[in-house]
């Protein structure tokens, strides 16, 4: 491989990176919103709430891209082709996590939000100091799946011509005809972001189990080398 082709395969590597972090940023904002939607106590947001998650979470992404990228011009509105593919996933994957956001926000003890209520605690006021605070633990390891699984799903967008590492090695593997090294590469460069990801949102989950004061969760390997200690 000429470093030209690696320089190519390394700007992919970055745009992919830039999708899955930017729509995932999207995808949290949307789930927030829709999952604080579902669970409030206007029949009005419920509904609005369950109309995203139900409509967004059957859409396939690809056929998002598509629309935004070719139909959203005819209709006066240009998008980068990046923002596009971010604003699909994010659409997509926030539609997922905003039933993972109103299944930690019921998972709060009741008794807790009796008490701010005591305290003549806004609904705003609640939500921010006593409800999201201990969501927010809850939420971390199925957000983290779902962002390795927006990983996954951002390869698609490559369809609609986003120089993301999936198209850059396309089009190495036309130039160069080595298609079973380019895809090689493909597979441990996934796998390389994916692993990067989830160590850093097993740190972030660590560090928001500390700041509850509730013991990390070590994890499965450390918790079988336990057990083995323990056995000896």
């Amino acid at each position: 491989m000429t470093s030209g082709q690696f320089d190519l395969l390394l700007h992919g590597a970055l745009n992919t990176v830039y999708l899955t972090l930017g729509g995932g940023a999207l995808g949290l904002a949307f789930a927030l919103a829709a999952g604080l939607a579902r669970t409030a106590g206007s029949r009005v947001l419920r509904v609005v709430g369950a109309c995203y998650v139900e409509i967004f979470r059957g859409l396939p992404t690809l056929v998002l891209a598509f629309w935004f990228v070719f139909v959203l011009p005819p209709l006066g509105w240009q998008l980068h082709q990046m923002w596009a593919g971010m604003l699909a996933l994010g659409l997509n994957i926030g539609a997922y996590a905003a039933e993972v956001v109103r299944g930690a926000i019921k998972a709060v003890p009741r008794a807790q939000i009796e008490a701010a209520i005591a305290l003549d605690f806004t609904r705003g006021q609640r939500i921010r100091r006593v409800v999201l605070p201990q969501a927010y633990v809850a939420m971390l390891p199925p957000l983290g799946n779902n962002l390795i699984e927006l990983l996954k799903m951002s390869a698609v967008v490559s369809i609609v011509s986003i120089p993301d590492l999936t198209f850059n090695g396309q089009l190495i593997r036309m130039s160069s005809g080595e298609t079973t090294l380019v895809f090689t590469g493909l597979l441990f460069g996934y796998a390389l972001i994916a692993l990067v990801l989830t160590t850093l949102m097993r740190a972030l989950e660590r560090h928001a189990a500390r700041s509850l004061g509730r013991t990390p969760d070590p994890g499965p390997l450390r918790r079988v080398l336990r057990r083995a200690e323990a056995g000896s």
